[in-house]
């Protein structure tokens, strides 16, 4: 029989009449076949039949509800809404989602009452709504982590400009691509002598004077493609005299500097000495031989650029803060001897010793130092020349014992015994010798080098015919 059913009314497209002629278990399979869930609850709201359009639904327990109340099998909060559909209160077409207890948690599914007319059953169809809810749970995530970062943004953007504001430092925020001025806090207006605001968006060298001008653009430049050099000393358009320091930094995938003038008149006595050592930091950057600062712990302070051409290094930044016996000196011996020196006379000329650079290639040097002691604070200055190029005098009047060659040519004329007692002498004389000369003939010096008594040293000198019991140091 063809039914006309009204388009407005949902639930009167369900051909009722057809329905009726089909088995109980059919109907409910063939509606879940179109949902997740088909059930028939009877008048006392007990289930009595079920079918699930997915099998992912059978491990939630659903079995479990057969010959159960219905309202029983959900959240004790949303049995008001069961109560509500078994008694056909509300609007009969109104889709109700409700909470299932469930062995993994709750399980969402949305519902549908349909009346059937056969003793006050109902056809409920159900949705699983556990996609929907995942999606839902990570939108409120995802919201709930933009609003945080929101907040945290604008409490990191209202302490940046308390500080840029209140700083009494004049900093400008320069674009690294035109040279314009971006930002200004009000030191540097008040610097420069513009009103709030006026010097942004402008060029940066509209508050420099034009004799200077050449050399501030330079200096940008030079920051934007090397690391940051000292502070250049510039004049600003009322001429006052300012050191000007740049630092590049990135944000928003362009590069921008930082500029920061200190006023030279007003400066600290920190900025003043940087500005009048400069002739003293071009001469040693420029001097042919290698000259390197360290503290009192003899960790690098600085190193013009033959130190760094000496030890192998890019950049002075690279050598800033490593000790100094990483890179001079044969390790145990050389560096505290130097320092014993450098603390008994104050400075020490021409000590022969070792550069090792970074890669591993060691070179012979020689080395000039000098301690500077100002209050609490010791600095060690260290001028290095190589000896490659030297032409070392060979004393040929030193007489060494037998080689290895011949060592080994006396296997069958006489025992091992005396072959190895002759092989210790020839190294023991060799290493004595060694230590006599890296300490210019101190006994006392060669004799804590190579872990000896002076009286033992002593009488390994007079055995190998090296010196007398009564020599003195």
């Amino acid at each position: 029989m063809d039914v006309r059913t009204p388009v407005a009314d949902p639930i009167a497209r369900v051909p009722l009449s057809a329905l009726g002629v089909l088995p109980a278990d059919a109907t409910v399979r063939a509606l879940a076949a179109t949902c997740d869930i088909a059930l028939v609850v009877d008048r006392r709201g007990v289930v009595r039949d079920m079918a699930m359009g997915t099998g992912d639904l059978a491990d939630q327990g659903i079995e479990s509800w057969m010959d159960r109340p219905w309202r029983d099998t959900v959240q004790p909060e949303n049995r008001i809404k069961i109560d509500e559909m078994l008694a056909g209160r509300g609007d009969p077409s109104r889709w109700r989602q409700v909470n299932h207890l469930a062995p993994a948690g709750d399980l969402p599914i949305r519902y549908l009452t349909l009346p059937t007319g056969d003793e006050g059953r109902l056809l409920v169809i159900g949705r699983d709504m556990r996609a929907a809810a995942a999606l839902q749970q990570r939108l409120l995530r995802a919201q709930q982590a933009m609003e945080r970062d929101s907040l945290r943004l604008r409490q990191l953007e209202a302490r940046y400009r308390l500080l840029f504001d209140s700083a009494p430092e004049a900093i400008i925020v320069v674009d690294s691509s035109n040279r314009r001025i971006t930002e200004a806090n009000p030191a540097a207006r008040r610097l420069a002598g513009l009103p709030a605001g006026g010097i942004d968006g402008q060029p940066f060298v509209t508050i420099i004077d034009a004799e200077d001008r050449e050399a501030a653009v330079a200096a940008l430049g030079a920051v934007a493609a090397a690391e940051q050099r000292q502070p250049a000393p510039i004049r600003l358009i009322d001429g006052a005299a300012c050191a000007m320091s740049v630092t590049l930094f990135r944000q928003d995938r362009g590069n921008y500097l930082l500029v920061r003038l200190q006023p030279m008149d007003s400066g600290s006595a920190g900025t003043g000495a940087q500005i009048g050592d400069r002739p003293l930091v071009e001469v040693l950057e420029r001097m042919p031989d290698a000259f390197v600062l360290t503290d009192q712990s003899l960790d690098i302070l600085a190193g013009n650029g033959a130190f760094l051409d000496l030890v192998h290094a890019a950049r002075s930044a690279d050598l800033r803060g490593k000790p100094l016996g990483q890179f001079l000196g044969r390790p145990g011996i050389d560096l505290g001897l130097l320092l014993a020196q450098l603390n008994e006379h104050g400075l020490v000329r021409n000590f022969a010793t070792i550069i090792r650079a970074a890669d591993g290639v060691q070179e012979e040097i020689e080395v000039s130092a000098v301690v500077s002691i100002e209050g609490d604070a010791t600095r060690y200055g260290f001028s290095i020349r190589g000896l490659a190029r030297r032409v070392l005098v060979a004393n040929d009047d030193r007489h060494l014992p037998r080689s290895v060659e011949q060592l080994t040519e006396l296997v069958g004329r006489v025992s091992l015994k005396e072959i190895v007692r002759e092989s210790t002498d020839l190294i023991e004389r060799l290493c004595i010798e060694a230590a006599l000369t890296y300490t210019s003939d101190n006994r006392a010096s060669a004799a804590e080098i190579l872990g000896l008594s002076r009286q033992s040293l002593y009488s390994k000198l007079h055995r190998h015919g090296l010196g007398n019991l009564s020599d003195t140091d």
